[in-house]
């Protein structure tokens, strides 16, 4: 069976959180929108033009007539299909709670730059901006920084890995996280991944894995821009 992965074309974003995982997994996936009527497909699903689970938004997974939605659901559900979790309910439950962690940290980093409503462009609400990047590179990211970096060091067991002795999806989102960190904001995470040797570990870890080796030098990675959740804006980042 071939996995459906319905997101918006030409943003890495909360798809690549699952992207990382079909990829790492080698499993026969398609990116739906990046094919020919791929949008419009898409826009049926989420305007309640075909039978059954209607999603809010994407990215949703589509496996045969299931259809998942939400990055840490579509996780949650791939994880052991995939061979990405432990085996055991309290290690997948562990990942699954980080998940939604990193859920919450992917919202704060989009706040940055649109802290007043989705639906302003960037420009109609750059001064509120500046001050919600002020306090996040001061308070919020060292803060989920801290928590994260703490976690690896406390599961600290050879090779580095959030939850038990294997790779899991989790590993694989801390290391888009961290990626798309070093684009928004460059000049603060130089200053601040000296704090976190662990997570900087994880991420170079996790890029020489042969199948996100071979991923990351591919087509099918789309790089980060100013559309997506992840932008960079130099007068939010540290000078």
């Amino acid at each position: 069976m071939t996995y459906e992965l319905y997101y918006w074309d030409g943003i890495p974003g909360r798809g690549e959180f699952v992207r990382l995982a079909l990829e790492q997994a080698g499993v026969d996936y398609v990116d739906v929108v990046r094919g020919d009527g791929g949008m419009a497909r898409m826009m049926s699903f989420l305007k309640g033009r075909t039978e059954g689970f209607v999603p809010f938004a994407p990215p949703f997974l589509k496996d045969g007539d299931l259809v998942v939605s939400h990055v840490a659901n579509i996780l949650l559900y791939l994880g052991t299909r995939l061979n990405l979790v432990p085996k055991d309910e309290a290690g997948r439950t562990e990942v699954n709670g980080l998940q939604l962690t990193i859920t919450d940290f992917v919202a704060e980093i989009h706040d940055v730059h649109h802290p007043i409503g989705v639906s302003l462009y960037y420009e109609d609400q750059k001064e509120e901006a500046l001050r919600r990047a002020a306090d996040f590179l001061d308070e919020r990211l060292p803060k989920f920084l801290g928590y994260l970096e703490g976690r690896l060091r406390k599961n600290a067991q050879g090779e580095i890995h959030a939850v038990g002795d294997g790779l899991t999806y989790v590993d694989l989102s801390l290391f888009h996280a961290l990626e798309g960190l070093r684009y928004a904001f460059p000049n603060a995470m130089t200053s601040a991944e000296p704090d976190y040797p662990m997570l900087v570990a994880l991420n170079a870890q996790v890029r020489e894995l042969p199948r996100i080796k071979s991923y990351l030098a591919s087509e099918r990675r789309l790089a980060f821009n100013e559309e997506g959740i992840f932008r960079y804006y130099p007068e939010l980042d540290r000078k």
